[in-house]
């Protein structure tokens, strides 16, 4: 049976350097660190009631872990760049200036992958209510996003990159 493809992971290109930088730190500093943590703890003597040893060896596998998704989502990544898009059209990595036609408030969006949404950093995934609905429109396009509220209607303002 062939097994799935795996799902391509949208990155910015500083969104894709954040996981490099992870990987690189669990795979050198932190295996390190945890792998002398355990050492130290078989030290210790008795590990059938070593506490130490217990925390180390679940953090070891958590690591390990961590490493594999990260290998793994790095291989299917796919940088977006900021040259692909002349700023008139919404597309992975626009920063999108949006009006609430409700109330005239303006946001600012920047559209990433679901790896790299951070909504405290308005950084909000292609795959969300709001993300998917201005995928593809142009300035003064007016888009509606149904929210558990209701319906919010927005205009886009402006495109950067």
């Amino acid at each position: 049976m062939v097994g799935m493809a795996e799902k391509e992971v949208l990155l910015t290109a500083s969104g894709l350097k954040k996981l490099e930088d992870e990987l690189a730190y669990l795979k050198s500093v932190k295996r390190r660190e945890v792998a002398e943590r355990i050492k130290q703890a078989i030290e210790f003597g008795d590990i059938s009631e070593n506490s130490e040893y217990e925390d180390a060896k679940n953090e070891q596998a958590f690591i390990e872990g961590r490493i594999l998704t990260l290998e793994k989502k790095l291989r299917s990544a796919k940088v977006i760049g900021e040259e692909e898009n002349a700023g008139n059209i919404v597309t992975m990595g626009s920063r999108v200036v949006l009006k609430d036609l409700d109330n005239g408030d303006e946001l600012e969006y920047e559209i990433v992958g679901s790896m790299e949404a951070d909504p405290l950093e308005n950084k909000i995934s292609n795959e969300s209510p709001v993300g998917r609905a201005i995928m593809g429109k142009t300035v003064g396009d007016v888009v509606k996003v149904v929210v558990p509220a209701g319906e919010i209607s927005y205009k886009i303002i402006r495109i950067n990159g």
